[in-house]
Parts: structure tokens; sequence; C-alpha cells
């Protein structure tokens, strides 16, 4: 009877509070989430709907606490007898969920004290916290049967509320009539939400229990994440470390069609050597075997000759006419009247010190030149870097040259004079006018400041020898530059296509009746087979006597009719650019034979061959011929296709890299001897040989004492028949292998250093090959690019690296 009461008790109970529920939802629809910034409402919270029901009931009685408090004390006596008979019906329930309800029971009905000065509070922060939530409650209260069912559990939940467990981070929900108060930031610190935290995370280590994977992937997670941003971060330094700053790639940019060479341009100017500094008292200059101390600016001068006393320059009687000369102009009146004779002189003291000072520099300890390194580094990057169109662009010389003795090249003329020290008001600077312009040192001025880009350099000067314009300029790997480079073999291309028509004409006006245009004929002719410099106009004297084709004179020249069994040799020789001799023996063709003869006639040694021609003459005709031809043309389009024409023929397929290597220098050799660069053998050239013939000799004594290991393997290998027997063999034969090609490299090297004796391969490979030849070739054969260019000129040629493919024809 009593259990039957009670049970319909039970149910009336149920009804009506549903019913109160309802009609009291806008009077407590912001109280719900009142807890929200200490605990996350879960899932796991809703398994039963009694406990949702009698949990709202308190948050209805906490929101409406002085309007409804009798409600709370009626149903205080049912609420804890339904709490019990419901804790024996569902055993299963988990019993961290019934204590959580009980303490906070015990909570609320334990400190009542508390909650009459905070519910307030509570109740303004519920009413805003529940905006988020109006739909999902109304959707829960308003169901069907009343239940609320968790899918976990078996049952199907009306409601779905998400959380954020580890920041508790609500994103608001927009509603249609949103409650705006201001949050008492003091709630966050009151007892019962931090109770409540307590209680929720509880729950969710309870739910991480739960998912027997749960805590797998949690550490799975964490690891991988910070694997990635480890790797992430190891590729980071690694590309910053060794993958080079991103290249302008202006070639695939539009060029200035204005005639401009840049837009904007800004530099700190030139680095200026340092002042000369005195030489201490106890090293002495003697004059006739006496001590005598000399002014600060004729001990300068003095140095300069006293550093080169082991030079042949000193032996030279110009060198010394023209030092001595230059040197008693920077001398004092009393010291121009004692120094009279420069045999007199004795600098070996000066000499000695300066050959001690330069034997420290090369004991300097690791440190001493680690410093030094760093300060040149440092001037590298404040000087030796401008900005050019918003492009830092790298400086070629940046360095104004020191005071010395003008060397010149070959027997110059003017050997042994004094360049004097170039001084800020000696300078011109070039740069943008909205751009910051360089600072002269202090208590100096520039001569000039200018704002002309229609010139590439930076910073020019007079010097003192010759008169003539020096240029600071941009590096070799500029745009400036690499246009300049790529403008000049584009030009040489076009003369491929024309050069036919050229040759035509010219074998022409071999048969004219002017003699100026057979002159004419025959020089070009000249510079098209031989390719030969045009010669530029000189004054007499100033310069070196160094001859080209349009300045060669009757002693340069031999005809011989016959000549080791060929007919019409002409025999050549002639002191060519830095009074490098030009030897060359060529047959040519009859006409250009008799030709010379007619020019020949009645001329002595001294006389032009062609004295009715001169370069401005030739490049005029050249310019009608072909827009930009010169004479300087021919030759880098004769050196660019004989390279193109020797790496056909030299190259083969069945060549191991070392080979291809030989045979791309052999090519590279053929143009430097038709483009005469020559060179005296180097001081180390037979030491060198020697110790790597040497090399070559303990290789073969490797080779020959592995071929008998080889074949005595082998003889075993035939007597035991086993396979340890075998793979000894496979040993031997690999270790044959591999010393063959190390003795193959070595003899390659061998023969590549003895043909190269004479002959410079640079000057050729840098100014007068089209780069794009090279490149081809090396992506057709498969060899490295740095095989044939090294780093800077990589940079030079960047943009035939990036533009050319396999297929490129020049």
């Amino acid at each position: 009877m009593n259990r039957e009461f009670f049970f319909k008790r039970k149910l009336r109970m149920r009804s009506s509070a549903t019913v109160r529920l309802s009609s009291t939802t806008k009077l407590c629809h912001h109280s719900v989430t009142a807890f929200k910034d200490s605990f996350i409402i879960s899932s796991y919270y809703l398994h039963h709907h009694h406990h949702h029901i009698l949990h709202l009931q308190s948050l209805d009685m906490s929101g409406d606490h002085a309007h409804k408090r009798h409600q709370m004390q009626s149903g205080s006596e049912d609420y804890n007898s339904h709490k019990h008979k419901d804790k024996h019906k569902d055993r299963e329930h988990n019993h961290k969920e019934h204590k959580r309800d009980k303490e906070r029971e015990n909570s609320k009905n334990g400190n009542s004290e508390h909650r009459s000065s905070s519910e307030k509070k509570h109740r303004e922060k519920e009413k805003e916290r529940l905006k988020h939530k109006e739909k999902q409650k109304e959707e829960m209260f308003h169901s069907s049967d009343g239940k609320y069912r968790d899918k976990e559990n078996g049952f199907v939940s009306s409601l779905s509320i998400k959380v954020e467990e580890d920041n508790g981070y609500h994103h608001p929900i927009k509603h249609e009539k949103p409650v705006k108060r201001e949050r008492d930031e003091d709630d966050r610190y009151e007892h019962k939400p931090k109770k409540l935290k307590m209680d929720n995370e509880k729950k969710v280590k309870k739910r991480k229990q739960e998912d027997s994977d749960y805590e797998e992937r949690e550490e799975k997670k964490p690891k991988k994440r910070t694997k990635e941003v480890k790797k992430d971060s190891t590729g980071g330094k690694k590309k910053a470390k060794n993958e080079p700053e991103e290249k302008w790639k202006w070639w695939e940019e539009e060029k200035y069609t204005d005639g401009s060479k840049w837009r904007f341009l800004e530099h700190k100017g030139p680095v200026f050597p340092p002042p000369y500094e005195p030489l201490p008292d106890r090293i002495r200059f003697y004059y006739d075997g006496k001590a005598m101390k000399l002014s600060p600016g004729a001990e300068e001068v003095a140095t300069f000759y006293a550093k080169m006393l082991d030079h042949e320059y000193t032996t030279k009687d110009i060198f010394r006419k023209n030092f001595f000369k230059d040197w008693r102009k920077e001398m004092r009146s009393e010291e121009k009247s004692k120094i009279t004779e420069l045999k007199k002189c004795d600098f070996t003291e000066m000499h000695e010190y300066f050959k001690a000072q330069s034997e420290a520099r090369k004991q300097m300890s690791k440190e001493e030149k680690q410093k030094i390194k760093e300060e040149n580094e440092r001037i590298l990057q404040e000087y030796g870097y401008c900005v050019m169109d918003n492009h830092k662009e790298r400086i070629g010389n940046f360095r104004i040259e020191p005071p010395g003795l003008f060397r010149g090249r070959g027997d110059h003329p003017k050997m042994g004079k004094l360049k004097r020290r170039i001084r800020p008001e000696d300078i011109i600077i070039n740069c943008s006018k909205d751009s910051v312009h360089p600072k002269p040192p202090p208590g100096t001025r520039w001569k000039e400041v200018r704002h002309d880009n229609k010139v590439t350099w930076l910073v020019s000067w007079t010097e003192n020898i010759q008169g003539s314009i020096k240029y600071i300029m941009l590096n070799p790997s500029s745009r400036i530059k690499g246009e300049k480079d790529w403008q000049k073999y584009e030009t040489a291309r076009r003369l491929k296509k024309c050069v036919e028509r050229i040759r035509a004409q010219y074998r022409e006006d071999w048969r004219s009746k002017e003699m100026r245009i057979r002159q004419r004929a025959v020089a070009l002719y000249f510079i098209d087979k031989l390719a030969l410099r045009a010669g530029n106009e000189k004054d007499e004297g100033e310069t070196a006597d160094t001859v080209g084709c349009c300045s060669l004179r009757v002693e340069h020249i031999r005809l011989r009719p016959q000549m080791d069994g060929q007919d019409y040799v002409v025999e050549l020789d002639f002191p060519g650019k830095d009074s490098i001799r030009y030897y060359n023996k060529v047959p040519v063709e009859k006409r250009v034979f008799k030709n010379l003869q007619l020019f020949l006639e009645n001329k002595q040694g001294k006389d032009d061959l062609f004295d009715r021609l001169n370069t401005s003459i030739l490049n005029k005709h050249l310019q009608e011929l072909m827009d930009g031809l010169t004479a300087k043309v021919f030759r880098t389009y004769n050196a660019s296709i004989t390279l193109q024409q020797q790496l056909k023929e030299l190259t083969s397929p069945d060549d191991n890299i070392p080979e291809k290597i030989l045979s791309y220098n052999r090519a590279n050799r053929a143009v430097a001897v038709l483009c005469n660069h020559q060179r005296a053998p180097p001081k180390t050239f037979e030491k060198s040989m020697h110790n790597l013939q040497t090399k070559i000799d303990e290789k073969n004594k490797q080779l020959s004492a592995a071929k008998k290991e080889l074949k005595a393997a082998k003889a075993d290998a035939k007597m035991l028949h086993d396979e340890k027997s075998k793979k000894a063999v496979e040993t031997k034969k690999k270790a044959v292998q591999r010393i063959s090609e190390q003795l193959m490299k070595l003899e390659v090297q061998a023969t590549d250093r003895e043909e190269n004796k004479q002959i410079a391969l640079g000057t050729s490979k840098l100014n007068y090959l089209d780069p794009r030849i090279s490149v081809t070739w090396c992506k057709k054969w498969g060899v490295p690019i740095e095989k044939i260019y090294n780093k800077t000129q990589r940079e030079k040629f960047a943009w035939a690296i990036d533009m050319t493919d396999e297929d490129f024809e020049f």
C-alpha cells in the first residue's frame, strides 16, 4: 500500500514539476548556464529525466528565490526520497554521478548563508548565459515524452550540448531577443562555480577512461604535432643556412626602352685606402752611404719603390727613370739638392721591414685572421652593395686603389710613374635624387654629385698617369652587367644569320677598283678568319706598342708563296694585347695574297699595312652591314660557334664525366688558341706536374697489386667452388674497377694540365663564349654545371643557366 502510494505520488510530482517548469521557463531561462564559467555541461549529466527535472527545479528555486522559497521547502522532503529510491532502482548508474549530485545538494543546503549574498549575482549571470541555450532548452522541455536519452547509454537524446573542454570558451549564438546585461567579473571567483568545475573535471576524466582508444589517440596527437613542428623548424633552419637568397630574375622582366639604366640608385660611396703610416725611427733610408731622414711625402713614395726591389720592374731603365722623376716632385727643396742620383739610394732597410711585415701577416694566429676577416666582411656589407630599382646588387670594385707606382702591361712607356692618392675632392658620385646621398669623410667634400640614369657607373674619377677615367661599377652578376652580356651574345647570334652574306660582300670587294675598299675587305677577312682584334687608335708614346688588325705594320707580316707544303701562306708576328706575342702561319686565298702584295709595295717596316683604314672606318662600314655589328662581334661569334662545333665533334656518349670534361676543355682550348689567349707557364707548373706524376705511379702500383689479388681470388674460387670465394672475387673485381677509375682521372688531369700550360681558358670562357652553349652541353650530357663554372661564374651567368634547355643552338 505504501509502495503504491509513493509511486502515484511520484508520478503526480513529475507531472506538476513538468507543468511548473513549462510555465516558469521564461523566468529561469537565464539561470541554466550560471555555472558555465566554472564547469561544462556534458551529455553525461543528462542520463535520466528525473535528474534533469530536479536540477532545473533547484535552478528555478535559486533563480527566483525570493518568490518561490515555499516551493523549495515543500519539495525538499520529496526530492530526497525520490533520490534515494532512484539510487536503488538504477544500480548501473555511475557512482560518481550520484555523488556529484549529492555534493551539489549538500552545497546548496549547507551554504544558505553564502547563497543569500551571491544569489543576485548568480541570477544575473544565469540569465545572461542562458540566452545561448534557449532554443535547445525549449526543445528539451517540450519533448513528447519528457525523457532525455543518451545514445552512448542506449537512450535517444533530444538535446545535444557541445562543449570545449580545453578552455571553457563558449561560442556565442545569435538570438532574436538577446538579453543584454553587464557581467560582474568577480562572479568567476564565487565558491559554487569552482566546486562545479572540479566536478566537471572528474566527469571528463571518466569519459577518457571509458574510451579505450582515447588515451592512445591523445598521446599520438601531441607527439605527431611536436614532430611536425620540429621537422618544419629544422627544415626552415636548414633552408636559411644552405639555400642562397632568392635571385632577382631580371631577365624575366621587361627592359627599359627610354635608354635609362635604372630608376633608383642608392649606395654608400667608395672606400678610401688608409692614410700613410710613417716608418719606425729604426728603419732608415741611406743616400750615398749616409742615413737620411725623409719628409713624410718623400718617404711614402720611397716605400713604393722599396717594396718592389725584388721585382724585375726595378731593373728596367724606363721604370727607374720615371720613378725618380716623380719622386723628386714630392721632395722638399733640401732633399732635392741632396738626392740627385737613384743609384746612390739605399732602400734595403725599408725593403727588409716590409718583407718582415709580410711574413708576420702570414704567421698570424687564427683569431687575428678572423678579426681581419670580420672587419672586411663588415666593410663589404656596408659599402659592397647598392640598392638599384628596389633590389640589392653587389658592387664590383668599391675600394679606391691605393697610391703606388704604375706598372702597365708589357713594356709600357709610363711604367714607374707615381699613381697619386685619390681624395674625395677627385670623386664624382652618381645616384638618385631621391636617395640618401653618400657622405664624404669628415672635413672633405665630393667633387660633384650627379643623377644620371643613362650611365651604369656609381663613382668616377680621373687618374693622373694617362688621364683616363676610372669607374666603380656593379659586379658581373648584377642585372646591368648580365643584360650587357646577354645583348652581346644575342648580337653574335644575329651575325650568324647574315655572316654568309657579309662574307660574300667582302670577297667581292677584294676586286674593287678602290684601294680603301680592298684594304677594308682584306682586314675584315683577317678579323673573320683569324679572330683578330680590330686595333684601337692610340696616341704615340702613351701606351705600350701593341697592335691589332687595322694597325698592323709592314714589319709584322711576311708573305710566303709556299711554306710547309702549303701555298699562299701569310706569317704574322706582332705584339698583341697586353704585349702578348701573336705568331701564326696561315694559308689564305690567292686573291687575299695578291692584295697583300699590292699593299706592301713601296713601304718600309714602320709603315702601316692598311694605310687607308682605321678602326672607326671599319666599324662604320660594319654598322651598315648589320645593326650593332662591330669588329668585336666577329670575335665573339667565331669563338662561340667554334666551341659549339668542337663540343659536337669531341664529346662521346660512352665517355664518363672526367673524359667529357676533358673534351670540354679541349674545345675551350681551341677557342683560346683562335683568340690568342696565351699565358706564361705557372712558376709552380713543374712541381705540380711532378707531384701529379708521383700519384699516377703510386696508383699504377696499387692497380697492379689489385689485379694480382683478383687473379689469386679467381684461382681459389675455381678450386673451392664455395660462396665465400665467389664473394671474394666480386670484391677484388670492384677494387680493380675503383682503382682503374681513380687512375684514369689522374691521367686525364695530367693531360689537361699539360695542354693548358700556356693557354688561358678563363678569358674566352668568361668573355667570348655564349654561356648557353656550355649550359646546354652540361644538360645534354649529364655533366654537373659546377664542373664547368665555379660559384662566382654561376652567379655571373645565372640568366643563361635559368633560361637554357638542352635544345639550345647558338
